[in-house]
């Protein structure tokens, strides 16, 4: 089989980063030792961070959220810990959710079940009459009515960190104004306080980090079909080394459809030094696989992570090592 190489350099280029148009967040409306600022100016990559859950449950439940939102909520405290025990053994993840401005939605107490599963991707809506229904009802999405647009879920999670208040919350407003077909709601914690403000884009699972605030470009890209690139930290469910050569791949060979280039295989690869992780990933190309090999390096530095962070952390930075297209096999 031919193959054309195509090396990124003897030497990793450098963390994953997107385009220099994301650093145009705004960072005044913060407080310069807040984690989203700090985040912004030390350029962190949002690169290969999307979490690894792919089925979601989403629960509407408007009015205040505290730090841990399932337990301090109006949510039914007796019902709530049943709840997240079935979510672990189902392996999903819960989200609350609420309408921008804390408003109920037209019909009423609504829970979803989203799959982001390659191939299976759906989001199926109901209605519930009060919180413990929701141990009796399946959650394999076999009911529910499917939704026909995006659903953009936009973390406002500020009791957990006031950055993904204080940037969220514009963009959760901003986006239903747009234009664009888009369902948004307002979301508990989704990871990564210092990327606010921070999107899940369902039914894919495309998490995207440091939106500018009237997220036009987002909306803009997924109403064609397309990732956009510049905000883009990775696909839920996806390993992050899967996430890393994707990444890179959309940007070399410009495939920005939301279901381009599939992985099909992560291979782990001898380290060349402590503390750093090798990968070969195989994803598929329109014309044939594409071999995307990375490499992810823990920081040298130290920095909190968090607003809420109690010390500093180190954090992992993903580089591109080559990229190399396999023929596809001719026929014949």
């Amino acid at each position: 089989m031919g193959v054309v190489a195509t090396p990124v350099g003897p030497e990793p280029i450098g963390p994953l980063q997107p385009a220099p148009a994301r650093r145009s967040t705004p960072a005044g409306r913060l407080d310069p030792a807040r984690c989203s600022v700090q985040a912004l100016l030390r350029g962190d990559s949002p690169v290969a961070t999307a979490p690894p859950a792919r089925r979601w449950l989403l629960v509407e439940q408007p009015g205040p959220w505290g730090r841990d939102a399932l337990l301090e909520s109006r949510f039914d405290r007796r019902v709530a810990s049943r709840l997240a025990a079935r979510a672990r053994e189902l392996g999903m993840r819960i989200q609350l959710v609420r309408r921008p401005g804390e408003r109920l939605s037209d019909a009423g107490r609504r829970w979803a079940v989203a799959d982001t599963t390659p191939g299976r991707e759906n989001i199926r809506w109901s209605t519930r009459t009060d919180d413990a229904e929701l141990l009796q009802l399946p959650w394999d999405g076999s009911i529910g009515e499917p939704t026909q647009v995006p659903t953009y879920l936009v973390c406002t999670h500020g009791a957990h960190d006031v950055c993904c208040a204080v940037r969220g919350r514009p963009l959760a407003r901003a986006l239903p104004a747009a234009g664009a077909a888009a369902d948004v709601w307002e979301t508990s914690h989704l990871g990564g306080d210092r990327f606010a403000a921070n999107v899940v884009v369902l039914p894919w699972g495309l998490v995207y980090g440091q939106v500018p605030e009237g997220g036009q470009a987002l909306l803009a890209a997924h109403a064609a079909g397309q990732v956009a690139l510049p905000f883009l930290r990775g696909r839920a469910g996806l390993t992050p080394a899967a996430q890393a050569a994707q990444h890179h791949a959309r940007g070399e060979l410009g495939l920005l459809g939301v279901g381009d280039l599939p992985p099909r295989r992560v291979t782990g690869l001898p380290s060349p030094a402590p503390g750093i992780e090798r990968f070969e990933v195989t994803l598929a190309g329109p014309d044939g696989d594409v071999v995307v090999t990375v490499e992810s390096r823990l920081s040298a530095e130290s920095h909190r992570l968090t607003c809420a962070a109690p010390q500093p952390g180190h954090w992992r930075t993903w580089h591109p090592l080559s990229l190399r297209l396999a023929a596809a096999p001719t026929q014949g």
